[in-house]
């Protein structure tokens, strides 16, 4: 009872600092994350344990099915050099150095449990980033690039964490191993692929809101389960899943359950991201406790340098792209790469300054085994970095985008204006085929964005309208998957129609 209370009046907490963030214009996990903070040094507080392979599955499935359903592969196929080069360069180099620096620092550290420690703080967070970028005007294709990579790195780190763990905790492995992890990340993709059709159509037919959104759950974990049981990347097999999902479910899923479930979601990812900062949290605090205060010192100090290490090293390797494509550009032209978008040193000041760590550097240090070496360091250093991330980092971006000038470019809205521009002639086109007095009062709703005034008319007439109404929604979306399709469009403009759509769909029925 003790332990529910608690959550209840934690996440009245929560609501109240996202307000706060909200009037501020402040990212929403950077005041969790002070949150979390505080946590760690309440009094009374009470304790809180899952099993380490469960906090992974609970915390990190939801989290990243729900940033990789939105994913644009248009976009990313797009922009795939920078954001590859962040995904595995960026992620190995970072693993390295703070692999090093704690090594350096506690000798006696085993270098498969510093490894495993700069595995853990390697990755920035998709929700985290999602959360400040969508709140921040910056030219597009920076978002994509941001965003992709918080997406897409986690495999890279989990791979690498995986192997270190393993390591530490007595397991033998040669390059054989290693190379099966290497075929159990194509499978992952195979698998998250052959899963996304038939899990579309196992649940299809639910019509029941409740029951079909329990089920969307239930995929996202068990997809997360299966994978592992199996031997394959659990992130690798939900990002692949999810993303085939978002291209299948569109002409699948009714507008009655679409708009529902992406609230629910949305919740669900706000309500992990809290538990999971006051988890933490709450790991924190009996690990100050229970050291001297020379020890205690020292443990601070290492996880403020590991801070450091981490964000200094993503600067480095962001700023050695951008002069490695500026003088690409000059020697030998655009080509493939960099293309006709040459990085700027602006540019390059906020990629390489947005690396807030989130809820997955937090998932993974808590699913450390109890037994594991230096574990309660471990846990510090991966609270310090996220938390000193999404505070300095998170609070400071976007004071830092207003100096340095960086705007929006407006692809989103030149394309969004272009496909409203098609779909209302696919509108037109159905309405001029029509001649009866309904066609021509719904001339004006699906030439402007406002409804038309139907109060003054008769039932069947209405009836008439709703049903004409339907048709050209019905044709709509067609038209705005198709335009997906062939990369007309990308994810972002097509979300937003489609909600558009499913609203005016839900108003018909």
């Amino acid at each position: 009872m003790e332990i529910f209370q608690w959550l209840l009046i934690l996440l009245v907490a929560a609501v109240l600092l996202t307000a706060l963030a909200r009037y501020l214009k402040l990212p929403y996990p950077s005041l969790l994350a002070v949150g979390g903070a505080v946590i760690a040094f309440l009094p009374n507080t009470p304790e809180f344990t899952m099993h380490p392979e469960l906090a992974l599955a609970v915390f990190v499935a939801p989290v990243l099915l729900d940033a990789a359903f939105d994913t644009s592969l248009r976009d990313l196929r797009r922009y795939w050099i920078p954001v590859l080069s962040l995904v595995v360069i960026a992620v190995g180099v970072t693993t390295f150095m703070v692999a090093w620096v704690a090594h350096s620092l506690v000798p006696g550290m085993p270098w498969a449990a510093a490894i495993a420690l700069g595995a853990i703080v390697a990755p920035p967070d998709a929700a985290a980033a999602s959360a400040i970028l969508r709140q921040l005007h910056i030219p597009h294709r920076m978002v994509v690039i941001l965003e992709g990579e918080s997406l897409l790195n986690d495999a890279t780190a989990l791979l690498i964490y995986r192997l270190a763990v393993s390591a530490a905790m007595g397991s033998t492995f040669d390059g054989g191993v290693v190379a099966w992890q290497g075929l159990a990340m194509a499978g992952s993709v195979v698998v998250g692929f052959l899963l996304a059709h038939f899990y579309i159509r196992v649940v299809g037919w639910l019509t029941d809101i409740p029951s079909a959104i329990i089920m969307q759950f239930v995929g996202a974990f068990g997809v997360w389960i299966l994978a592992e049981e199996i031997g394959l990347s659990a992130i690798v097999t939900v990002v692949t899943f999810a993303i085939t999902a978002a291209r299948i479910t569109p002409e699948r899923t009714p507008a009655t359950l679409r708009l529902p479930s992406f609230a629910v979601w949305e919740t669900v990812v706000f309500v992990l991201n809290v538990v999971a900062f006051v988890a933490i949290g709450l790991q924190v605090r009996p690990i100050l406790g229970s050291l001297e205060a020379d020890e205690r010192a020292q443990y601070l100090e290492i996880a403020g340098l590991v801070l450091a290490t981490v964000v200094f090293v993503r600067i480095a390797w962001v700023f050695t792209y951008n002069r490695a494509a500026v003088l690409k550009y000059k020697l030998f032209g655009a080509g493939s790469w960099p293309g006709e978008y040459v990085p700027t040193l602006a540019g390059s000041t906020i990629v390489g300054w947005c690396g807030m760590r989130g809820i997955v550097t937090l998932a993974t240090a808590f699913a450390l085994p109890a037994a594991f070496p230096f574990r309660e360091l471990i846990v510090l250093c991966a609270f310090t970095v996220v938390a000193g991330t999404l505070v300095v980092q998170g609070l400071t971006l976007r004071p830092l985008i207003l100096l340095l000038g960086l705007k929006d470019d407006g692809t989103v809205e030149k394309e969004l204006l272009a496909a409203r521009a098609q779909l209302a002639r696919v509108a037109a086109e159905i309405i001029d085929a029509d001649d009866s007095d309904a066609a021509q009062m719904l001339r004006a709703e699906f030439a402007m964005p406002s409804d038309a005034d139907l109060a003054d008319g008769s039932e069947s007439q209405l009836k008439r309208r709703n049903r004409l109404r339907a048709r050209i929604i019905a044709a709509q979306r067609r038209a705005l998957v198709r335009m997906r399709r062939t990369a007309d469009i990308g994810d972002d403009v097509f979300h937003r129609i489609e909600e558009d759509l499913d609203r005016t769909e839900v108003s018909v029925r």
